[in-house]
């Protein structure tokens, strides 16, 4: 039987899990369709899931289709949760894209359908709640060809909108589209020219360009009455393309999902892109090459897993036994390095344990869950033992909040959300520190410099030493120590975009005495290189200077052109600066820039400034100097090497500090 690895995405409240129900309860896999608002459907599985009626972890049902058998995979639709819809993308073969009749194209509709056509995924666009006061239907076909994209083909119309008994009647869908399917299709046009199109070549060109992503088919109908969700299943098993893969081919498989069992055992969730996964196979994985010995599978089928002593190509896997496993490693070769396609976190908060938690099994409870999301970065200060989280937005940290309470026993809240910083060099600066002299008291010469690189880049290393003229484990940690230096520059924000050149090396040989072997205090380890890098990195920052550089969101907001008056000095008070400003029938259009710190105040403030009418769409592009205010500060994790006399009593007890 042919496989489907089918994702359900949507801008939240859009119904995509009511959808998921209904498709379930159409395949014959349940007998009774959950609730959101009751709080039983069977994809969303966690209790905070069902209590606050959003979707927050991706989750894999399977169910039959005819001839194919389907995982659909049901992800969240809040833009805090987009790092689990990212792990989601790489391992479908296409995706049903749902939009509310009611709302139309939202926000996240149309970030999400960017990425899908960037990645060109196959996609059908499903447009529910039909039955809903308020739906539409050429209203949203106007709006999906101007917001989204103008090659869809409408496979239907909806008729007895806003009543329980509206309906979805097929046709004539690809008849009706002969105009942008010809687009793409020059057999077709000919057949035009010619007046020899039949329905079989229509047909045969909306699946071929569906399957490429070049058009999108668009069915109506409601996931509550289950009106239209026949012709769409249908559309899922002729139009969207089944998983290939060799069963027989070298192991390949991706992980995308991470979650524990009752006694903390780790489970990896993978799709299998090519060979066959069997219980008790040792296979390598992430980047590494870690082994790790598979000790249990679980395949999905009929709308549960079940074990397996085997798993093949083109299905997705619940595995056991790889206690290393991240979320984005690759098991066995690696198809293609992961890339992220949506924005990193751009915010971060400290955690504050309540008077009765036990720090240790916060730590725990705080690395499980960032183990789940990699998106999410730990960041440990030792010395004011605080844990600072990086995250999206607010409802991402109440949803946390919410997690350790409920899953850990865990009482905490957290400090104000601060944006996170960048800094970058302003200057060229150069520093060295010389082995066997004062005030270095570490056995070590190290001399570096550093200089700004395009925007983007990365940081580089490179030598203007002989690779030659000390081992090559000294060399080693130097550039070590340097990469992890530059987490913290001058205002304790990472470092970015820059060249790092090693300009002198030295040390001393192994001394060792009769009788006595190695003598340590004569002879050069790593931990001078390491010791003493720092130092000569951030004299080389200091001379160099850096600038604090923000995150920035492009805005886009679409309000009542009437309410433009409130909008502009609101705006101004967020420091947002808009840059293009159109009318749209009634509607005003803004464009522009604006910090990332002030994007949640702004998205509280909209409706009360637009009738409740507005609308934000917004996402990270770029960092910016900071020109408002004072020069965000933050504290430092490490030793703090820009204080000599405290970095040495931290670091080292030799003299000379």
């Amino acid at each position: 039987m042919h496989l489907l690895n089918l994702g359900i995405l949507a801008h939240v409240d859009a119904g995509k899990t009511s959808l998921t129900e209904r498709l379930l309860h159409s395949a014959g896999v349940i007998d009774e369709i959950g609730s959101v608002d009751a709080g039983n459907t069977r994809t969303d599985t966690l209790a905070l899931e069902r209590q606050r009626g959003i979707t927050i972890k991706s989750a894999v049902v399977s169910f039959p289709l005819d001839g194919v058998t389907v995982n659909l995979i049901d992800t969240p639709g809040h833009p805090d949760f987009i790092a689990e819809v990212e792990r989601v993308l790489g391992v479908l073969d296409g995706v049903v894209l749902v939009i509310s009749a009611v709302e139309g194209v939202q926000a996240q509709t149309r970030v999400l359908m960017r990425t899908l056509q960037r990645l060109r995924i196959p996609t059908l666009l499903f447009v529910n709640k039909i039955d809903r006061s308020g739906a539409r239907h050429e209203a949203v076909l106007r709006e999906i060809s101007a917001r989204l994209t103008p090659a869809i083909v409408p496979m239907g119309t909806a008729t007895g909108l806003g009543t329980r008994a509206a309906r979805f009647t097929p046709g004539p869908g690809p008849a009706g589209a002969l105009d942008v399917l010809a687009e793409h299709d020059d057999t077709l046009l000919t057949a035009y020219v010619e007046n020899t199109v039949t329905d079989a070549l229509l047909h045969g060109s909306l699946v071929r360009q569906t399957r490429e992503a070049l058009v999108h088919p668009v069915y109506f109908g409601s996931a509550a009455t289950g009106a239209g969700v026949a012709a769409l299943l249908s559309g899922v098993e002729t139009l969207l393309p089944v998983a290939g893969g060799d069963a027989d081919g070298p192991v390949s498989a991706t992980v995308f999902k991470i979650d524990r069992g009752p006694a903390g055992e780790k489970a990896a969730y993978a799709r299998v892109f090519s060979g066959t996964l069997r219980t008790r196979d040792k296979v390598l994985f992430g980047a590494d090459g870690a082994e790790g010995r598979i000790t249990g599978i679980s395949v999905f089928g009929h709308g549960t897993d079940a074990r397996a002593d085997s798993v093949t190509a083109g299905r997705i896997a619940r595995l056991t036994g790889l206690a290393g496993v991240r979320i984005g490693d690759a098991i066995g070769e690696p198809r293609t390095a992961h890339e992220h396609v949506f924005a990193p976190p751009t915010l971060e908060t400290v955690v504050v344990p309540g008077p009765d938690v036990d720090r240790g099994a916060l730590h725990v409870a705080l690395t499980q869950l960032a183990e789940q999301d990699p998106l999410i970065g730990l960041r440990r200060d030792e010395r004011r033992r605080e844990t600072s989280v990086s995250l999206y937005g607010e409802v991402q940290k109440e949803v946390m909040q919410a997690t350790l309470a409920g899953e850990y026993g865990l009482d905490v809240t957290f400090r104000e959300t601060t944006p996170l910083c960048v800094e970058r060099l302003v200057g060229s600066g150069q520093a060295v520190e010389f082995n066997k002299k004062d005030p270095n008291p570490f056995l070590a010469t190290v001399g570096l410099r550093v200089d700004p690189a395009p925007v983007g880049s990365g940081v580089a290393f490179r030598l203007e030493v002989d690779l030659g003229s000390m081992p090559y484990a000294f060399f080693k940690a130097v550039e070590d120590t340097v990469r992890e230096t530059l987490e913290q520059g001058l205002h304790g924000w990472r470092v970015s975009d820059c060249v790092v050149t090693m300009t002198h090396s030295g040390y001393s040989p192994r001394q060792s005495h009769a009788h006595q072997g190695f003598d340590k205090s004569m002879s050069s380890t790593g931990a001078d290189f390491r010791g003493v890098t720092p130092l000569v990195l951030l004299d080389a920052l200091r001379r160099a200077g850096t600038r604090v550089h923000e995150p920035m969101h492009h805005f886009r907001i679409e309000a009542p052109a009437d309410t433009l008056g409130a909008l502009l000095p609101a705006l101004a008070r967020f420091a947002a600066v808009p840059e293009t400003t159109h009318n749209r029938e009634e509607l005003c259009v803004l464009e522009g820039a604006v910090p990332a710190a002030r994007v949640h105040a702004l998205q509280q403030d909209l409706p009360g400034l637009t009738r409740g009418e507005g609308e934000l769409e917004s996402s990270f592009t770029h960092y910016a100097p900071v020109t408002h205010g004072t020069i965000p500060e933050r504290p430092r994790t490490d030793h703090n090497p820009l204080n000599r006399k405290e970095y040495l009593l931290n670091v080292t007890r030799r003299a000379g500090g």
